[in-house]
């Protein structure tokens, strides 16, 4: 088949080669890696994150022969990858949720255990994520720092209502975030 030559023009940066290869082989990779895995989820994430890798280093990407078996591979290597990390995520969730202070403890507490979790602290990060810049630097001083809202106030020019305030609404959406863990 032309998979060599699409595989070439894409390493040059033909996006239309890039669909024509995505659009003639997605299929056959996802059955084959639910054929594989037994999961339909896992399989087509697995393969949407092979072509955006693809793409993403397309300039960088060697000479391949047979093209249908190197994506196969990168499919297999791509969806034990996602199986490690499922797993890695349910143990640390399994752990965290057989400690019944969890639930109950002060957002203090919750912070610092976070951190001795490397995937929770991964969850907390993308929370972290959703909040604004004025609310990450004022949960960065009030629970990381441990400072007092008077000296939060004091650093960020800010009345300390405002801070309490502001660090409430920030609370609120770690909570709502992180609620299932």
């Amino acid at each position: 088949m032309g998979y060599r030559l699409l595989w070439e023009r894409i390493r040059t940066g033909d996006e239309a080669a890039f669909f024509d290869l995505y659009g003639a082989l997605y299929q056959e990779l996802v059955n084959f890696g639910i054929r594989t895995c037994g999961d339909t989820d896992l399989a087509s994430e697995a393969t949407d994150q092979v072509f955006v890798k693809i793409w993403e280093k397309r300039t960088q990407l060697e000479r391949v022969e047979n093209v249908q078996s190197y994506l196969i591979t990168f499919l297999k290597r791509r969806m034990l990858r996602l199986i490690e990390k499922q797993h890695k995520i349910n143990t640390a969730l399994q752990n965290v949720k057989a400690e019944d202070e969890w639930i109950e403890m002060p957002y203090e507490e919750f912070v610092i255990k976070v951190q001795t979790n490397e995937i929770i602290q991964i969850r907390l990060k993308e929370a972290l994520e959703k909040l604004s810049f004025r609310q990450k630097q004022l949960v960065n001083l009030k629970f990381f720092e441990g400072y007092s809202y008077e000296k939060i106030s004091e650093i960020t020019q800010m009345s300390v209502k405002t801070a309490y305030n502001t660090l409430y609404d920030a609370l609120k959406i770690l909570r709502e975030e992180l609620k299932d863990i």
